[in-house]
């Protein structure tokens, strides 16, 4: 094994700024070029694509165009707790997008070859690293760091660039499998859309939701029920992120409350949740594969299927276009919309017969169901992977 020496990340590396896009020109409508934003980066590091800010227009330098697989960090984090600030991410490969580096975002230039610029990704997505730009970052509301603060950062790193590159090969074979996860349920969600339209393209709304499924309301826990660790896990609006339920970052209740709740309250594997009330009215998640403890909270609807599979299929219909705007029009409230469960239930959806009903939730059940279990996979690899980071990059785990 070599000896770990100590470096400064400027020994190996510079940060550039991006470009000051101009706002005018930033649309959430799709256009070719996608502006990256601290909004792409995953709490703990990584690309998160999702809700992409579009840059319409073609005059910026093209310099400030990104290549798959540069690595970048975000220089500005608006999060309470600054849990993206300083991450890296690495911008993934697309056929038909330009990805352009924003002014918010550095971009990691490594000026010499003494170092795998693997390594180092994996270096900036350890928490000491995090902690260290965290510590030395500028503002109250809003945190900023800076190039020469990231490049000031010292770190004890393997002098062997066949070790660093053994280190950084574990982790992204992990990671490997995570995205390819993610990539097959995209896939797998994509061809239940694309069933689901071809089904009721040509058919009216001439029925409601109500013929295969109802809402259960989420239990009423008090505020001093709630604890930072217990027994029992409860899901809340605030856990419902991308389509799926965060059973990993939930408030907790001590198990005596639970023992007594009647098993409706109760989450498996597979659930469908909707959000019924405030700014994020209408978020749908599904629960990924687990043998948790979970339980639902109150201004949370389960979706409770009349046929197996048929949760899927509400799903489908309130995630679409026609499903959202008729949660934002039944709503009531203005400070604080609401919706209640008979309001979801009578949802527009077509008159189905009851053979056909079986079959369709059948079908769209088993594209589900491989998607929950894949996901109950990508929490298992996930948590196999932060477990070792911290302990490869330190040097506890020899390789």
């Amino acid at each position: 094994m070599s000896e770990w020496k100590e470096y400064k990340l400027g020994d190996f590396l510079k940060v550039k700024h991006g470009y000051a896009f101009k706002g005018e020109n930033i649309v959430t409508e799709e256009t070719p070029n996608i502006l990256v934003t601290p909004g792409n980066f995953n709490i703990g590091g990584g690309f998160k694509s999702d809700k992409f800010k579009y840059y319409k227009g073609d005059e910026f330098p093209k310099e400030y165009i990104l290549t798959s697989g540069d690595i970048v960090v975000t220089m500005t984090d608006l999060s309470k707790d600054s849990d993206t600030l300083g991450y890296s991410a690495k911008i993934p490969y697309s056929t038909n997008h330009n990805y352009l580096h924003n002014q918010r975002i550095g971009l990691v230039q490594f000026v010499n070859e003494n170092v795998c610029k693997d390594f180092v990704y994996w270096l900036m997505r350890t928490r000491e690293y995090q902690n260290y730009i965290v510590g030395s970052a500028s503002g109250t509301s809003i945190m900023h760091t800076s190039p020469s603060r990231i490049e000031d950062y010292r770190c004890l790193i393997p002098s062997s660039l066949s070790e660093q590159k053994r280190i950084a090969s574990i982790l992204s074979s992990l990671d490997d499998k995570i995205d390819l996860l993610h990539r097959e349920n995209k896939t797998l969600e994509a061809m239940a859309e694309t069933l689901f339209r071809q089904w009721f393209i040509d058919k009216e709304n001439d029925s409601t939701l109500e013929q295969i499924i109802s809402i259960q309301n989420g239990y009423n826990f008090k505020s001093n029920d709630f604890k930072d660790k217990g027994d029992s896990q409860i899901v809340k609006i605030k856990n419902i992120s991308n389509g799926i339920v965060d059973i990993d970052s939930t408030d907790w209740v001590d198990k005596k409350i639970t023992n007594v709740l009647l098993s409706k309250f109760q989450l498996h594997s597979g659930d469908v949740i909707i959000a019924m009330t405030g700014a994020e009215i209408g978020k749908l998640g599904i629960v990924p594969n687990n043998n948790r403890n979970l339980w639902l909270n109150q201004r949370v609807g389960l979706v409770v299927e009349k046929y197996i599979g048929a949760k899927y299929l509400a799903y489908l219909q309130l995630k679409n276009d026609f499903g959202q705007d008729y949660i934002e029009n039944t709503a009531t409230g203005s400070a604080q919309p609401n919706i209640s469960g008979l309001g979801i239930e009578k949802c527009g959806f077509p008159k189905l017969g009851g053979e056909d009903i079986v079959m369709m939730s059948k079908q769209i059940g088993s594209f589900y169901d491989k998607i929950v279990f894949n996901l109950g996979q990508i929490r298992i690899i996930t948590q196999t992977r932060d477990s070792l980071l911290p302990k490869l990059m330190s040097g506890e785990i020899k390789v």
